[in-house]
């Protein structure tokens, strides 16, 4: 039997403020997939992907990485990019492949160098010589580039110039190995949809509204991934 990549049971996580962002959110996600994880700003997606990753703790509910539960030892399964660049400044590209070739043993540098000479980046460059949407690109490449079972990525076309995003795209898709699973978030559902295996649709609260496979949204419902998303939050306040 397969295990499941991730499996989160009965989450649920508030801030101190009273707040309430995930409420009982449930979902089993199984290996060679790339799932879009989409829903408004503010519904809990940046902060499901904090949960998984053990930045933030839960209030209660239990997750598991390839079968086993949430911990130190399972975060080295997970490859991680968060919605803002986090790398400092005063580092060169090469000192970054250097750091990561040194911190993760799943990193592949050589395939790092290439996808930055192939998007032109100098490795040579401070990253506070580079424009945002450069450094978001080298974050991109950086996680990428380890050989991971689980991806997060959260919001990686948003801060790009559209002519980056299709080779971006097709560095996700040509860089993970087929027992591995991809969750992305985005609200550039138009861009993203051509690589998407399945979708779901999570609303305030942390609610899953609507999940399944993204060609059968096409074949069943005659309607484009991004035209539904907009039917389906037309009223969601």
């Amino acid at each position: 039997m397969n295990v499941p990549v991730l499996t989160c049971n009965h989450l649920r996580k508030s801030y101190k403020n009273g707040a309430l962002v995930l409420s009982d959110f449930n979902c089993t996600l199984p290996a060679g997939k790339i799932i879009g994880l989409l829903g408004p700003n503010g519904c809990g997606k940046s902060t499901l992907m904090k949960l998984i990753c053990g930045i933030l703790v839960p209030d209660s509910g239990a997750i598991t990485v390839c079968g086993h539960p949430r911990s130190e030892k399972t975060n080295a399964l997970i490859s991680y990019l968060p919605e803002r660049t986090y790398f400092n400044s005063w580092m060169k590209v090469d000192e970054l492949i250097d750091y990561f070739s040194e911190f993760y043993e799943d990193f592949d540098s050589a395939r790092a160098r290439e996808m930055l000479h192939n998007l032109g980046i100098d490795t040579k460059a401070n990253l506070k010589s580079l424009s945002k949407g450069t450094k978001e690109k080298v974050q991109l490449i950086m996680v990428m580039a380890r050989r991971a079972r689980l991806y997060l990525l959260d919001e990686p076309i948003a801060g790009v110039d559209p002519a980056a995003r299709d080779y971006i795209l097709q560095t996700i898709i040509s860089n993970y190995d087929p027992q591995a699973t991809i969750i992305i978030t985005t609200h550039l559902i138009h861009d993203i949809e051509p690589i998407l295996d399945e979708f779901a649709f999570m609303g305030y609260g942390g609610q899953i509204l609507m999940s399944g496979d993204a060609d059968d949204v096409r074949t069943e419902k005659g309607k484009s991934l991004d035209e539904l998303f907009r039917e389906v939050f037309r009223y969601v306040q």
